[in-house]
């Protein structure tokens, strides 16, 4: 099993912990440069609170923020990274990306709307030989705890477009999930910041959490 999942098996997968028996892992959001990095500041606590209470997990609601050259990177099983515009990594952090995703790591990139053009160029930096690709809707991150026979929910609505999940596949293994015209970053908000219906943020809850069950079961 790669090193980054083996941590997984604290939390998922097995019998339930008692609390006392693990430390609780944390969720982590990535630092870039380039655009606003830090949108969307109580999505992953209520991620990861949804995702204790419907999953069983024991996650920290006090999420980490790593950056995307930091050896940190490689403590975190699953990263968030959102944000929309610009975004731009040195060789050094491509390089740094690149082996953490391979080494086991997941990444969710969910685009907060106009960080399209700019991730695929960054994420061409990391993988120059992959392209996103668009997952059927039978694949398995959306039949886990949850299934959506449609794909991603809609969350807000940009450009009349719809909501598409794409992927980055290495060996056939799903290492990278896109999340676009969906804004699903926006749907795990408190409710207040945005005042999307709650059957809108559950759905968005369900699906992050499908996200979280499929990096964490990963063999």
């Amino acid at each position: 099993m790669k090193v980054i999942l083996m941590v997984a098996l604290l939390i998922m997968g097995g019998p339930a912990l008692m609390e006392e028996d693990v430390a609780p892992l944390k969720l982590a959001l990535l630092k870039y440069n380039g655009g606003d990095w830090y949108s969307n500041p109580t999505a992953l606590p209520n991620l990861a609170r949804f995702c204790n209470r419907q999953l069983g997990t024991n996650f920290d609601a006090d999420y980490a923020t790593v950056e995307v050259g930091s050896v940190d990177i490689f403590n975190y099983p699953f990263i968030h990274m959102t944000g929309h515009g610009n975004v731009l990594f040195t060789d050094f952090e491509a390089e740094n990306l690149r082996n953490y995703l391979l080494g086991g790591g997941f990444l969710h990139i969910d685009d907060n709307y106009g960080m399209d053009p700019y991730i695929r160029i960054a994420m061409k930096e990391v993988f120059p030989e992959l392209e996103f690709v668009e997952l059927p809707f039978d694949h398995p991150i959306y039949k886990q705890t949850y299934t959506f026979k449609k794909g991603l929910p809609k969350v807000h609505e940009h450009d009349q477009k719809p909501p598409q999940g794409y992927g980055l596949l290495w060996e056939g293994e799903l290492i990278c999930f896109y999340s676009f015209e969906s804004d699903l970053g926006d749907g795990w908000e408190d409710q207040d910041v945005h005042n999307d219906p709650p059957e809108t943020r559950q759905k968005a809850l369900q699906m992050g959490a499908n996200l979280v069950s499929f990096a964490f079961t990963r063999s």
